[in-house]
């Protein structure tokens, strides 16, 4: 399921780049959601990029946490994990735009690509499975403990988000990454039992 999405990514991606028409048709925008009804962008956004840096770390981040969250789906769920993850990907893609399309909706010039919120909701799932991991972060040397990072990643998006003083969707961050610990939560509690075992544990 993890690469059938990036490969589905990278060719719409790929499209986009030269195509400004699929690219104007398929990225987010609230006021054409709210005022023409185009309840699809609110997943079509998700198969777009920037650029080719955009695309590229999105999608390494997305097969790095991805594989984690499927190996646990798949002990847990089965012949069912690939619809869990799917459920959780599409889930933080819709999740991470609420906010900005409530704030944006009579905003004729906001728009968004990417799938940095879904990617997100992927990567504190897996936080909440497996939260003694650790997370390396470019080129320092030393891990921070995953659940570290976790804390300190929403606390930057919403102050970020906040602020709102570049062109980064930091809201769609936060809220895509919160997506993904409560959906977790709620499919399998237990995740949440091994989580509280294994900060004590770490502790």
């Amino acid at each position: 399921m993890v690469i059938t999405i990036i490969l589905i990514t990278a060719v719409v991606s790929f499209i986009a780049f030269s195509r400004h028409d699929l690219f104007d048709r398929l990225q987010f925008s609230a006021w054409s959601i709210y005022h023409d009804r185009q309840w699809y962008r609110f997943l079509t956004y998700s198969l777009l990029h920037a650029d080719w840096g955009h695309l590229l770390i999105n999608m390494f981040v997305l097969w790095s946490f991805g594989d984690l969250v499927m190996q646990f789906f798949t002990r847990d769920f089965g012949a069912l994990a690939s619809f869990h993850f799917l459920m959780l990907y599409a889930g933080g893609v819709v999740f991470a735009t609420i906010w900005d399309f409530v704030r944006h909706r009579d905003n004729y010039y906001y728009r968004a690509v990417g799938a940095s919120g879904a990617v997100a909701a992927v990567v504190f799932a897996s936080i909440v499975m497996y939260p003694a991991g650790r997370i390396f972060i470019f080129f320092i040397p030393v891990g921070i403990p995953s659940w570290l990072f976790g804390i300190l990643y929403l606390i930057y998006s919403a102050y970020m988000g906040r602020r709102g003083e570049d062109h980064i969707g930091h809201n769609a961050h936060f809220w895509g990454a919160v997506f993904g610990v409560i959906f977790t939560i709620l499919i399998n509690p237990v995740y949440l039992q091994q989580f509280l075992l294994q900060m004590n544990i770490s502790n």
